[in-house]
């Protein structure tokens, strides 16, 4: 398929309230696997179709590179527990922030062919679920951010500067 343009923050785009999807077109399905080629391309887990510049309400994720998932129309239903990790998108290149979201949320969406399914995510998928699902409704991740943004390479430079620091221990 094709790798799309990734819109970066600032364009306003990215801050607009997706569409739903009423039905798929054969031009959807197309998006879907355009969504992931890009996704994969980038190193990302999940990809909101704004961020390609498509306002319609459709997510693609795979957090282990075995289990994508398509999310049409989804929406959580339920929420619990917490986990507070850092997160990164693709339309902030670079940089990372400490986030706090549920540990499980129960998502119940449309496949790409329309059947309603739901799905019981736990840890990084539910995560991923949310941190996605906010890009249909026009929020990125940094309006959650506990403290500051911090740099990909500074945070990589201080993780392996602590990893010296166990191994001489």
């Amino acid at each position: 398929m094709a790798i799309r343009k990734l819109r970066i923050e600032g364009d306003p785009i990215l801050n607009k309230i997706s569409k739903p999807v009423e039905r798929m077109t054969l031009r959807q399905k197309i998006l879907v696997q355009d969504m992931f080629d890009t996704m994969y391309q980038e190193a990302g887990v999940g990809l909101a179709a704004v961020q390609v510049g498509v306002l319609r309400r459709i997510v693609v994720i795979d957090v282990d590179g075995e289990h994508p998932y398509v999310f049409v129309n989804p929406e959580i239903v339920e929420r619990d527990g917490e986990q507070t990790g850092d997160e990164g998108c693709l339309s902030i290149p670079g940089k990372v922030g400490t986030v706090t979201r549920p540990m499980h949320v129960k998502v119940r969406a449309f496949d790409i062919n329309m059947k309603p399914f739901e799905l019981d995510a736990e840890g990084l998928l539910a995560r991923c679920c949310c941190h996605e699902f906010d890009h249909l409704d026009g929020i990125l991740y940094t309006s959650h951010v506990e403290g500051e943004l911090r740099d990909v390479n500074a945070t990589a430079e201080i993780r392996t500067e602590e990893e010296e620091e166990s191994d001489r221990e």
